[in-house]
């Protein structure tokens, strides 16, 4: 039900996104399955209350009150409020722990065991982080609930999140958990069928944006597990999601070249980029949204815009989205072009013309993923650095700031041979790190820079390589990442969402947020690493 989205999306646009002054927003939305209230995000229901929570710091992580429940009606709760907030005595982290219950998880008693090994750790947490349908139904507060089980990736992640699910898929695959896969994958063409598209996280404060498209790659694995008809089964869904990715490409030219995702290039040639349609600060990451832009000195519904959409792209924060490539207050992450997104697009457009019985329309998509392969070999591939780049869009010039970004055209099977030799040399020698992959080649403080390694980007990296034939140097990516996991087990007895590739004493990689337990992807990409490895995808 696309309505939802633009409804949503209107309602985005027309308010007031001062971070300081604007109120609660509506939205007017009414599904089957999701009452008016559950579809207002937290900053919307409380408004003022919210905003001194957040800027008070009431609680050293801002994700913590949009997670926590309300005992009552966010109109009740605003009214007493009022009425309280003026007196004498009013203390504020005693009215929200008096009208607010705690963030929901599950107790499950599980400790790690150090005399576990490191697949029975992982395979010993899957149960922790599953989360059944609909039990949080009635007292969910932010939460969307959903029809089927799901896996969240632990720690302050109470929710599932869109692209980690599909590397926790490829864990789950390896341990046999086939109806889970089925379940998750079950949840998200839900989602699709409902909203119009998958959000970030199944939080009513992500409705404003997705993330990175894997869908196709989930129905893909799927597939592997069930057998081709998987693929006619969520067809309609896969269409749905790329229409959403597409909407406004008809509104886009040469004097109007950009409109929510989509980026017009040339006649006929369209690529796209990160857009998140809100333009306030996020409701879990406020205060830090307010002070950012408060530094830039820049419109506030831009800034919050650029934030909000680097969100979308799961790289938040890196550099890459930097005008400076140092500082997060010079964020412009909608001028930018991206390869990684552009190169899912591909995927899933090629994976709708591989799977579409009717011989117009499978001609049709097979244009549309035909277009998009050469534009991003035209586009995106940089023949003096020899890497697939961010192209700021605005400027017609590559950032210069190389990421692990550049891997995903191999992964897809996307890139040239020539240009996946390219970017295969330059792997090996500029980022191949003793544990790993480094995100980038830039420290910056940035979680989603050097030092750090991220369990998607090696995942990726390893099977693109192995795509175009580079299989020793895939084999050393996987073998120094798994044991840097294994590593790090043997220290602390647990996996955690991301690693320092580059110094072997330490225990992860830093970045906005303490280093989270669990850890979904990590548990999926080291037990997928583990197993034989994946079929080479034709070119």
């Amino acid at each position: 039900m696309r309505y939802l989205y633009f409804l949503l999306l209107l309602a985005f646009l027309s308010c007031n996104a001062d971070p300081q002054t604007s109120g609660p927003e509506t939205v007017n939305v009414t599904t089957d399955s999701l009452n008016e209230e559950r579809l207002r995000a937290p900053d919307e229901l409380f408004g003022e209350l919210f905003r001194e929570v957040q800027m008070q710091q009431v609680f050293d992580d801002g994700k913590t009150f949009v997670d926590m429940v309300p005992r009552r009606s966010a109109r009740e709760i605003m009214a007493d409020y009022e009425n309280r907030k003026g007196t004498e005595d009013f203390n504020l982290r005693a009215f929200v722990n008096g009208h607010f219950d705690p963030p929901a998880t599950p107790q499950n008693g599980f400790v790690s065991d150090g005399d576990r090994s490191i697949g029975e750790h992982v395979n010993s947490l899957w149960p922790v982080l599953t989360r059944e349908a609909g039990s949080d139904e009635g007292s969910a507060g932010s939460l969307i609930v959903l029809p089927e089980d799901y896996v969240v990736p632990g720690g302050r992640f109470r929710e599932v999140y869109y692209w980690d699910s599909y590397f926790t898929m490829l864990g789950l695959a390896a341990a046999g958990k086939d109806s889970l896969v089925r379940d998750m994958v079950e949840n998200f063409a839900y989602l699709i069928r409902e909203i119009g598209f998958i959000p970030n996280g199944n939080r009513t404060y992500y409705l404003t944006r997705s993330q990175p498209p894997f869908f196709s790659h989930m129905v893909e694995v799927l597939a592997g597990m069930e057998g081709p008809d998987v693929y006619a089964e969520f067809l309609e869904e896969m269409q749905t999601e790329h229409a959403f990715w597409m909407e406004g490409q008809e509104q886009t030219g040469p004097d109007n070249r950009a409109v929510q995702h989509v980026v017009w290039m040339a006649d006929s040639v369209y690529l796209n980029r990160y857009y998140d349609s809100g333009d306030r600060p996020r409701a879990e990451s406020y205060r830090e949204d307010v002070m950012t832009i408060r530094e830039s000195g820049r419109d506030s519904q831009l800034v919050a815009r650029h934030l909000r959409s680097a969100a979308e792209s799961g790289w938040d924060f890196s550099a890459r989205w930097f005008a400076d490539g140092e500082k997060l207050s010079t964020i412009i992450t909608t001028d930018i072009v991206p390869p990684d997104l552009n190169a899912l697009l591909y995927h899933l457009e090629h994976t709708i013309a591989e799977h579409t019985e009717l011989i117009p329309e499978k001609e049709a998509w097979t244009r549309r993923a035909e277009r998009r392969k050469e534009a991003i070999e035209t586009y995106l591939f940089n023949t003096q650095s020899n890497w697939y780049e961010d192209l700021n869009w605005t400027t017609g010039q590559f950032t210069g700031y190389h990421t692990l970004a550049g891997i995903y055209p191999l992964f897809v099977g996307a890139a040239s041979p020539a240009h996946a030799g390219a970017v295969a040399l330059r792997l090996e020698n500029n980022f191949l790190a003793p544990g790993g992959l480094r995100t980038s080649l830039k420290e910056t403080g940035q979680q989603w820079d050097a030092p750090n390694g991220w369990p998607p980007l090696q995942w990726m990296a390893y099977v693109g390589l192995r795509n175009y034939g580079y299989d020793a140097l895939a084999e050393t990516i996987r073998e120094r990442w798994m044991e840097n996991n294994e590593r790090v087990y043997e220290n602390v007895d647990k996996m955690v969402e991301k690693y320092n590739v580059e110094d072997m004493t330490l225990e992860a990689g830093g970045g906005e947020y303490p280093v989270q337990d669990g850890f979904g992807w990590s548990n999926g990409v080291y037990l997928r690493m583990a197993s034989p490895p994946p079929a080479v995808r034709q070119q």
